[in-house]
C-alpha cells in the first residue's frame, strides 16, 4: 500500500463559499467547495467538521486534492459555526452524512462519484454515514476515528477520559457561547481554566483537574456544552451509549474503506476494530474484500504534520516514518473514484510500521497468523516497588507461592500522566523513569534480551489483585528499557474493579478478596532490540488522563472526599499474573 505513482497538481483552484444544503428535517448546513478551476466534472471528497470549515485545522485536503482533479466539500456539522441546528455529539451524523454525500453528488461540478475523507471527528462522521449506504458513495478514508464512546473516547472501559474530555469540551463550548452571543461574558472564565489559553485545545490547570465533585463540571460547562452533563451522568454502558455504538451497524456497510490509525493514537482500538469488523462482517463480499488498514507510529494528529513528522513525544522513528499520507489516500481514491487501475487491490491489505526496526511492512491478516502467543510472568521477593525494587519478568511460570507485592494508592497524590495514547495532554513516547521511581508503582523488568524480540498484535494481561476498598483501579503499562536506561512506553491498559465482569452492570469487590482481572493493553508493533529489556508497570492511577478512583465505591462523580486503598498484587503458582505478548518469529 505504498504511495505508487503520484498525480501531478495541474489545476488552479476555485472556491465556492457558503454553499447551502437542506437536510431532511429542514435544517440548513453550509459548506465551502474547493474545485478545479476547469471545464468538466470531477469526483467529490466530502469532509464534515465541527471545527469551522473556514479554518485550516487538519483541513489540508482542500489544498492537496483539488489541484489533482477532485472537488473537496468542507461542511460545518449541525449546530457548529455557519450551520443551523443544535450540536449534540454523534447523534445527527449518520443522517446528515448521508444527505451531504447525496447533495455533493448533485453539485453542478460533480460527476456523481463521491468519497469521504478526514481525521478524528471528521472520521467519526464517515463511519456513521457508511451503514446507511448513500447511493453515490464509492470509497472512504477515515483517519483515527472513534466509534465506541464508552469503551474508548468519552470513557475507557469505565474510567472517565478526564483530561481529554475537559480540555475538549472547554474548547468546543466557545462556539456555542458565541452563537448565543454570550462568549465575551464567559471568555475570561474559560481561559482561566486552562494551562495555556493560546493553544487550540489546552490542558487545564492542575487545580481545575483536582476539583471535586466531578459531576459539577456538567453545570460549569452547561451554557457552552450542555450535553457534557449527560456524558457524566451515564457512567455505565447503558442504552445511552448503545445508541452511539457503531459496531452493530458494521453488517450494513457496503463500501471500500482505507482505515488509517497510529500506534500512539487515542483511537487505536477503534481503527483496528473497525477494520477487522468490516473485513469479517461488512454487508457484501466486495466490501469485505476491499477493506484496507494502514498503521503508523504517530500520535493522534501526527500524520498531517508532514513533512516534519518522524515520531511522537520524545522519540524519532527515523526517515521512513516521514510520509505523505495524502499521496497514499490519492492512490486509494484514484482507484475507486476515477477507475484508474493502480494495482491497489492486488497488494496485501495491511501496511504497518514496525517500531524498533523503524520500517514499514506489508501483512495479509490481523492479528498475524504466525503469532506465537507468549506469556511473560511477574516475579518478585515482595518488594517490586519502584525501580529500586526486586520485581522481575520471565517466561518461566511461578512454580510455588511467591511473596505478594503491595502499595498504597492515594488519590490525593496520583501517578501523573506521562505520554501514551492521551488526548488533550502531551501524547506519545516519554521516559517513564520519573514515574517508575514512585513507591506506588510496581516495576517488573526482564533480563537483557539475547536477540531481537518482535511484538506485533493485541496485548492482554491477567492480573491477580486484592484491594482494601470496595472499588479501585488497576493500570498496567508495557515498556521497552533501552541499554542506557531510557524507559520507552509502548502500550497501557486500565480496569476499574467494579467493571471487571460487565461494563453495563458494575458490582463492588469484597475488600481483601483476590480477583483475576483481564486488562486490554490494546496493540502495537514493536521490536525489543538485542540488549534491551522488557518492563511492566502496575499502579492505580494515571492522572489527569483518567479520573481518580476515590476508593469509596460510590456512584461516579459524586465524591467530595478521597480515600486511600491498600493494593496487593499476587504472582504465585495459583495466581500467576502475566502479560500475553504476540511474539512474531524472526
Amino acid at each position: 500500500m505504498s504511495a505508487g505513482k503520484i498525480s501531478e497538481a495541474v489545476y488552479k483552484v476555485k472556491v465556492e463559499r457558503h454553499q447551502a444544503m437542506r437536510a431532511r428535517d429542514g435544517i440548513t448546513l453550509y459548506a465551502d467547495v474547493y474545485r478545479p478551476d476547469a471545464a468538466g466534472k470531477f469526483p467529490v471528497l466530502v469532509m464534515r467538521t465541527p471545527y469551522d470549515k473556514s479554518q485550516d485545522l487538519a483541513l489540508s485536503e482542500k489544498d492537496y486534492f483539488p489541484p489533482r482533479g477532485y472537488i473537496v466539500v468542507v461542511q460545518d456539522t449541525r449546530g457548529r459555526f455557519s450551520s443551523e441546528g443544535n450540536f449534540y455529539p454523534f447523534i445527527d451524523e449518520a443522517n446528515d452524512g448521508y444527505d451531504t454525500i447525496e447533495w455533493a453528488a448533485a453539485l453542478p461540478w460533480s460527476n456523481g462519484i463521491v468519497g469521504t475523507i478526514g481525521q478524528s471527528y471528521l472520521a467519526l462522521t464517515q463511519y456513521y454515514a457508511a451503514p446507511l449506504r448513500p447511493p453515490h458513495l464509492r470509497a472512504m478514508c477515515p483517519v483515527s476515528g472513534p466509534v465506541t464512546y464508552f469503551e474508548d473516547c468519552v470513557w475507557r472501559k469505565g474510567l472517565f477520559e478526564y483530561g481529554w474530555m475537559l480540555a475538549y469540551f472547554v474548547f468546543m463550548a466557545r462556539n456555542l457561547l458565541d452563537r448565543k452571543g454570550i462568549y465575551e461574558k464567559h471568555r475570561a472564565y474559560l481561559d482561566g481554566l486552562l494551562a495555556n489559553p493560546e493553544l487550540p485545545i489546552s490542558p487545564l490547570k492542575l487545580e481545575e483537574y483536582n476539583r471535586l465533585p466531578i459531576l459539577e463540571w456538567g453545570d460549569r460547562l452547561k451554557d457552552g456544552a450542555p450535553y457534557f452533563a449527560d456524558f457524566l451522568r451515564h457512567s455505565t454502558a447503558d442504552e445511552f451509549w448503545a445508541k452511539t455504538d457503531l459496531r452493530p451497524r458494521i453488517k450494513d456497510v457496503n463500501v471500500p474503506i482505507l482505515h488509517v490509525g497510529s500506534w500512539y493514537d487515542s483511537f487505536l482500538y477503534d481503527t483496528l476494530m473497525m477494520y477487522t469488523g468490516m473485513r469479517d462482517h461488512a454487508g457484501t463480499p466486495e466490501a469485505r474484500a476491499s477493506q484496507r488498514l494502514f498503521m503508523g507510529p504517530w500520535a493522534h494528529l501526527m500524520p498531517y504534520a508532514v513533512p516534519t513528522s518522524r515520531g511522537t513525544g520524545e522519540i524519532d522513528f527515523g526517515p521512513e516514518a516521514k510520509i505523505e499520507l495524502h499521496a497514499i489516500q490519492l492512490r486509494w481514491f484514484e482507484h475507486f473514484l476515477k477507475g484508474i487501475d493502480t494495482g491497489l487491490l492486488a497488494e496485501p491489505p495491511i501496511r504497518i510500521f514496525v517500531m524498533g526496526d523503524n520500517k514499514w511492512r506489508d501483512e495479509s491478516e490481523w492479528p498475524l497468523a504466525r503469532t506465537k502467543w507468549t506469556k511473560v510472568y511477574m516475579h518478585s521477593r515482595g518488594k517490586a516497588n519502584s525501580l529500586r525494587g526486586d520485581g522481575s519478568l520471565s517466561m518461566a511460570a511461578p512454580t510455588a507461592d511467591e511473596p505478594s507485592d503491595g502499595y498504597v494508592y492515594d488519590p490525593h497524590n496520583p501517578v501523573p500522566t506521562s505520554g501514551g495514547t492521551a488526548l488533550g495532554l502531551p501524547p506519545g513516547v516519554y521516559d517513564q523513569r520519573p514515574i517508575e521511581n514512585r513507591d506506588d508503582v510496581l516495576v517488573y523488568t526482564s533480563d537483557a534480551l539475547n536477540a531481537d524480540l518482535e511484538v506485533t498484535g493485541p496485548i492482554t494481561m491477567k492480573l491477580f489483585a486484592a484491594t482494601s476498598a470496595p472499588d479501585t483501579d488497576f493500570m498496567t503499562k508495557l515498556v521497552d528499557v533501552h541499554p542506557d536506561g531510557y524507559a520507552q512506553n509502548l502500550v497501557e491498559g486500565v480496569v476499574r474493579a467494579r467493571f471487571r465482569e460487565s461494563l453495563a452492570a458494575p458490582s463492588p469487590v469484597t475488600p481483601g478478596k483476590t480477583y483475576e482481572y483481564s486488562i486490554d493493553l490494546w496493540a502495537t508493533s514493536h521490536v525489543f532490540k538485542r540488549g534491551h529489556r522488557i518492563r511492566l508497570e502496575v499502579t492505580s492511577s494515571n492522572f489527569p488522563r483518567f479520573d481518580r478512583n476515590p476508593n469509596t465505591g460510590n456512584a461516579f462523580g459524586i465524591d467530595r472526599e478521597l480515600k486511600t486503598a491498600r493494593q496487593t498484587i499476587f504472582h504465585g503458582a495459583t495466581t500467576p499474573s502475566h502479560v500475553v505478548l504476540p511474539v512474531i518469529p524472526r
